[in-house]
């Protein structure tokens, strides 16, 4: 099972991504585990296959991937998909990403 962490400032606004996410997977047969967390706690949800930041964090990416390691990819949620909840283009780039590192 493929393990999702998304990260934002307090945990709260992702959440609501994080439901289309686990939607989206449902609907294709995925098993993938997506969790919402403040930026502070990132360490707490690991291992991860990947951490994904919303857009309002993007500015600490570089520290992120110094917490969680070489291992394991980070990258920031494009805006307007993070602002429209586009579960499922999230929910892909996220597969994709971790397919290619």
């Amino acid at each position: 099972m493929k393990k999702i962490i998304l990260a934002c400032a307090g945990g709260f606004s992702t959440s609501m991504l994080v439901e289309k996410m686990k939607a989206a997977a449902a609907a294709k047969g995925l098993e993938v585990s997506v969790d919402a967390c403040a930026e502070s706690k990132v360490n707490d949800y690991l291992p991860a296959d990947i951490v994904m930041l919303g857009p309002q964090m993007g500015h600490k990416e570089k520290e992120i991937k110094e917490v969680v390691g070489l291992d394991i990819p980070v990258m920031t949620i494009d805006m307007m998909d993070y602002g429209m909840m586009e579960g499922e283009k999230v929910l892909n780039q996220a597969l994709e990403l971790m397919d290619t590192e």
